[in-house]
C-alpha cells in the first residue's frame, strides 16, 4: 500500500525552539525543552526503570528491570514535595518492561529471572499478569491472575509491551527473534528464509480480552504482522492502535547489493532504516522482514536479504507504509498520546514518542536520547514534521555506546499524569523525569 507520507529525514529542526536556560521558578533538570515547559527530577536510583502508568492520585506504578530489585515498583509524593518520598515494592520475582492500570487492577509483563549460567530446564515463556488493586493502595489486594501465559521469549528481543483499550482489548507486541530473518541471524551477508515463518509467531501483534485469564497467542488472535519490534505501543484517544518499530541493522554490511562502496555502505546504514510510527489495524502488515523504509527512495523498499537493491519495492508496493518516520537507529521505545489539559492544546493532536538513543549509527555519531512529538491530524495522518521536545539527556554521547559511566539518560518510558503533567522514564541512569507547562 504505497501512499503519500510527511517525514523528517535526520536530524529535523526542532520546532519551537528548545530552550536550556535555568529559571528558578521553572527548573530543566538539565534537560531542553520548548519555552514554557519546566522539569524536575521526580525519582532517581532506580536503574532499569521502563514503562510507567500513572494513577488517579499520583502514584506512578514503575516496571522495572535488571537484576536490581525488578518487578513493579510504586512510588509516592507523600509529602507534597514536588518528587516521590516514597518508594514501595508492588510485585517482586520477575523482570518487567510494562505497566498498565485498567479496571481496578495493575497488569505487568512478567519475565522469569535467567537462569544461573550452565543450568537446563525448559524454555523461559513469559506471561502477563493481573494484580487486584485497591484505590490509593501501594500493594496488591490479592494474589494476581494469569492473562497471557506462554508467551514466547528468546531468542531475540525480549520486551512484551502491551496496551489496554478502554474496551478491554489487550493488544501485545512480540518483537522478533532475529534482524532480518537470516538463515543465520546477523551474520553478513546471509540470505533471508523465504518465506518467514517466524512471521507466524514473532514480530507482530496479538490481540486479547484483558479481562479472561489464561489465553495464549495463537493463529487465532493474530492482529498485524511485519512489525519488528513495537516497543512503543498505544491506543490513541480515538481507540484505534498506534505502535512504533525498531528498525533493522546491518545494511552496510550488504553494500555490494546496494550498488555502493563499503565507505558509502557505512553511511547509508547508519541512516536508514527509518523508524518508523504506525497506525494498526487488523490484518496489517508492515513488511518486515522483507521491506524496510528507505529515506533515499523515500518508501518501502526490497531487503537486501530477499533481492534488493535499496531501489527496488517488489512485494512491499502492497505492504503498509507508516503514518511518520525517523532517523535510523533511534529506538523508539515508549508512545503515548497527551490526554490532559496542562499542556497546549496543540500536544492533544499528536504522539509523544520517546527515543532510547542510538548504539550503531557508526561512523556518524550516535544521536536520538530525546522525546519527540509528532503533530497528526484529524485523520490520522502527520501535520508536519516531528519535534524534538525534550533534549540534552545525553549530553556526552560520542561515537561510543551511551551508559551511566558517560553520564547518559536514556529516555524509554512516557506516562500523562491526571494532573497533565508528563512522566519520562530513565532506564540507564535510572531517573523518572516531571515535565509541566508554566501558563
Amino acid at each position: 500500500m504505497r501512499r503519500t507520507l510527511s517525514f523528517s529525514l535526520a536530524f529535523a529542526a526542532a520546532l519551537p525552539a528548545l530552550a536550556a536556560a535555568q529559571d528558578a521558578s521553572c527548573p530543566n533538570a538539565g534537560l531542553k525543552l520548548p519555552a514554557g515547559f519546566c522539569a524536575t527530577v521526580w525519582a532517581d536510583s532506580l536503574p532499569g526503570v521502563r514503562q510507567l502508568s500513572v494513577a488517579a492520585n499520583g502514584d506512578v506504578f514503575a516496571a522495572v528491570q535488571g537484576r536490581t530489585n525488578p518487578g513493579v515498583v510504586v512510588l509516592r509524593d507523600a509529602s507534597k514535595a514536588g518528587k516521590a518520598t516514597t518508594r514501595q515494592h508492588f510485585a517482586t520475582g520477575f523482570t518487567s518492561s510494562h505497566v498498565q492500570l485498567f479496571d481496578g487492577h495493575l497488569y505487568t509483563e512478567a519475565t522469569p529471572p535467567a537462569p544461573a549460567r550452565g543450568a537446563t530446564g525448559p524454555a523461559r515463556t513469559v506471561a502477563i499478569l493481573r494484580y487486584p488493586l485497591q484505590a490509593g493502595a501501594m500493594t496488591p489486594s490479592g494474589a494476581p491472575d494469569t492473562i497471557v501465559q506462554s508467551i514466547p521469549l528468546t531468542p531475540g528481543h525480549a520486551t512484551r509491551n502491551f496496551a489496554i483499550a478502554p474496551n478491554g482489548t489487550m493488544y501485545l507486541n512480540i518483537g522478533s527473534a532475529t534482524n532480518s530473518c537470516q538463515e543465520r541471524d546477523r551474520i553478513p551477508r546471509t540470505p533471508g528464509v523465504n518465506p518467514c515463518t517466524e512471521l507466524e509467531t514473532r514480530a507482530g501483534v496479538w490481540m486479547f480480552d484483558a479481562r479472561k485469564t489464561h489465553q495464549t497467542p495463537s493463529a487465532a488472535n493474530h492482529f498485524a504482522r511485519g512489525i519488528r519490534n513495537a516497543v512503543g505501543i498505544a491506543v490513541a484517544p480515538d481507540g484505534k492502535l498506534w505502535t512504533t518499530q525498531h528498525g533493522r541493522d546491518d545494511l552496510q554490511s550488504w553494500f555490494a547489493a546496494l550498488g555502493m562502496d563499503s565507505v558509502a555502505a557505512l553511511h547509508y546504514g547508519a541512516e536508514n532504516p527509518a523508524e518508523e510510527l504506525m497506525q494498526v489495524n487488523k490484518g496489517d502488515d508492515f513488511g518486515w522482514p522483507y521491506c524496510y523504509y528507505s529515506f533515499v527512495a523515500r518508501g518501502l523498499v526490497l531487503a537486501p536479504e530477499y533481492g534488493g537493491d535499496g531501489k527496488k519495492t517488489g512485494q512491499c508496493a502492497q505492504k503498509k507504509e507508516p503514518v511518520a518516520t525517523f532517523p535510523g537507529h533511534w529506538a523508539p521505545n515508549a508512545l503515548a498520546f497527551y490526554t490532559g489539559s496542562a499542556f497546549p492544546a496543540r500536544y492533544r493532536s499528536g504522539a509523544f514518542i520517546a527515543f532510547h538513543g542510538s548504539w550503531n549509527r557508526a561512523p556518524e555519531a550516535q544521536a536520538g536520547y530525546n522525546v519527540v512529538f509528532q503533530p497528526l491530524d484529524a485523520s490520522g495522518k502527520a501535520a508536519g514534521p516531528f519535534e524534538i521536545f525534550a533534549d540534552g539527556f545525553a549530553p556526552n554521547v560520542g561515537s561510543g555506546r551511551a551508559s551511566a559511566g558517560t553520564g547518559a539518560h536514556r529516555p524509554t518510558g512516557l506516562a500523562v499524569a491526571p494532573d497533565g503533567a508528563l512522566f519520562v522514564s530513565d532506564d540507564t541512569g535510572g531517573r523518572i523525569y516531571r515535565i509541566t507547562f508554566k501558563k
